[in-house]
């Protein structure tokens, strides 16, 4: 499973040298972060329509849309894969309430 998504990160990366006019990716990271971040959450909002309304084949095609916006979005800020996986593993083991508790006491 992470193979695939290992795969699009490295896709996603080399398009941030692609032409725009031949890439999709290559064309929303030219527009800079906010639009990353803009499409980004206008696919975490459709993601959560398909999950109210309980379609499953509808929710998993726009969690792969988010998967792929979330990934250009931290693109457009250099931020890898790996980093986010570093993180995650940093906090495995780790209750969400102390993760989250810590968060809030950090200024």
């Amino acid at each position: 499973m992470s193979d695939a998504l290992n795969r699009l990160a490295a896709t996603v990366e080399a398009r941030k040298s692609a032409d725009p006019d031949g890439s999709w990716t290559a064309r929303l990271l030219a527009r800079g972060p906010e639009k990353c971040a803009e499409k980004f959450g206008e696919e975490a909002i459709e993601a959560v329509i398909e999950a109210v309304k309980g379609d499953r084949a509808r929710l998993t095609s726009e969690a792969a849309d988010v998967m792929f916006h979330l990934l250009v979005m931290l693109a457009a800020r250099d931020i890898t894969l790996q980093d986010v996986t570093d993180e995650l593993e940093r906090r495995e083991g780790v209750s969400g309430i102390a993760e989250k508790a810590a968060r809030e006491q950090t200024p």
